[in-house]
């Protein structure tokens, strides 16, 4: 079932427009949190947050010194605040990485001066295991991107310069995989200029795994996932024997297998967002373009490849949408959309889909040591008599209906999270990794 939850540029001052693959997360209290970059009204962009009951609340409004074209969406960090990137403004005009709290204050981390530092970041960047944010620019100046770090306290560090026999212009966001090394995806370059998909360990040591031919797929926009069975997961905007992109499976050692082949018609084409793993083991994403009406379809396709397409995109209810959904812990799923909708102008919307399935906990980060605290979100957290990590007890407190943090258990192993509420046991979205050794 499909809901349009808002339609953007219903009040004034509101985001509009959300495009590419930005990031959508689920905050502490519930509600969720993205960014847009108002690309056909004042071309500056906002940072927002939207509850599950749809109100709509602006967090900060752009205003170029402080960055603009915030296209890459918000993601959270274990400090509690959320973290993004401004494509272009800040002291030199070629984007800032910035944070914002849950109740809208502003923090500007960084300008990126155009130089070999790389510029121009799409992607917000993400929080690795160890508390060190990662991201990726498309670079300035004729440069052809870059990888980078940054520490809590705001000290940059390029990590790596793409040359373009490795890649050029990686748009995607870092996924940080079960062995602690970042995989990516760069849209141009490699051997056949289609795209390569890239690994990077954190001291920067970078190495391509799969080069994009256009048979197999070409120019990846989205970001890769990780699936329960520890393969990766993506797709292209471009190539395949239908020419409207893939959908992939990517072993470690670099195998890739095309799950379904795009058409640019019924099932649509152009995936710019990217791929979701829900609790129910299926993959589910989006396209900009076909379907029924030529605004793209959200679709499901299971392990085995079997492709459904659940919902066609129409320009009164939200079309063209190009960021990646999100599960969230309520069991539904979350997206926008770049137009459509009864906005002033048709400026996007903010929609839900239900495909029934169950309540769930997610936690952060992604992995810690014994004797070290998670953060676990969910909802109905009032009265928890017991949270476990793979079967072990552990100890916790709830610090909100959403919200309640636990310590790792000496004897705890890896994999899922439940925590024991009134109604039922919930379970974690994916597999929590405990680290070797004791943490304080």
């Amino acid at each position: 079932t499909y809901t349009v939850m808002y339609n953007f540029g219903s009040n004034p001052g509101d985001p509009t427009d959300p495009r590419y693959s930005g990031v959508i997360s689920q905050g502490r209290n519930g509600a969720l949190y993205s960014s847009a970059d108002n690309f056909w009204t004042d071309g500056i962009g906002s940072a927002f947050n939207i509850t599950p009951q749809g109100a709509m609340t602006v967090l900060h409004q752009f205003n170029g010194s402080d960055g603009q074209a915030p296209t890459g969406g918000l993601s959270l960090g274990t400090d509690g605040y959320y973290y993004g990137t401004s494509y272009s403004g800040g002291n030199y005009g070629f984007g800032t990485i910035f944070k914002v709290s849950a109740h809208g204050t502003f923090t500007s981390i960084y300008s990126f001066p155009g130089g070999s530092d790389g510029g121009y970041p799409i992607a917000a960047p993400i929080e690795s295991a160890a508390g060190l944010w990662y991201g990726t620019t498309l670079g300035a100046e004729g440069s052809s991107g870059s990888v980078y770090t940054l520490s809590p306290s705001g000290t940059f560090t390029t990590l790596h310069t793409f040359t373009g026999a490795d890649g050029t212009h990686p748009y995607a966001p870092l996924l940080q995989a079960s062995d602690g090394k970042f995989y990516g995806t760069t849209f141009d370059g490699g051997a056949y200029n289609q795209g390569t998909i890239f690994r990077i360990d954190c001291s920067g040591k970078l190495a391509v795994l799969y080069q994009f031919d256009g048979v197999h797929g070409g120019a990846p926009y989205a970001p890769l996932i990780q699936g329960r069975d520890g393969n990766l997961y993506g797709v292209t905007t471009t190539g395949g024997t239908g020419g409207g992109g893939v959908a992939f499976r990517l072993t470690p050692t670099g195998s890739l297998t095309v799950l379904h082949n795009f058409t640019n018609g019924s099932d649509g084409g152009n995936q710019v967002g990217g791929l979701i793993e829900a609790t129910d083991g299926n993959l589910y994403g989006t396209n900009n373009v076909g379907g029924a009406y030529f605004w793209g379809v959200l679709f499901r396709i299971t392990p085995a490849g079997v492709f459904s397409v659940l919902h066609d995109f129409d320009y009164p209810t939200g079309a063209s949408p190009q960021t990646s959904l999100l599960q969230h812990t309520n069991g539904l799923l979350y997206g926008d959309t770049a137009v459509g909708g009864s906005g002033s102008t048709g400026q996007g919307v903010f929609y839900s889909f239900d495909v029934e399935l169950a309540p769930s906990v997610i936690f952060l980060p992604a992995a810690r040591r014994a004797g070290q605290m998670v953060e676990i979100l969910g909802q109905d957290f009032i009265g928890t008599t017991a949270v476990t990590f793979n079967g072990v007890p552990a100890q916790f407190t709830v610090k909100s209906p959403t919200a309640l943090v636990a310590t790792v258990p000496q004897r705890a192993t890896s994999g899922f999270i439940q925590v024991v509420i009134p109604a039922r046991t919930l379970t974690s979205n994916k597999a929590f990794l405990v680290r070797p050794g004791h943490g304080m």
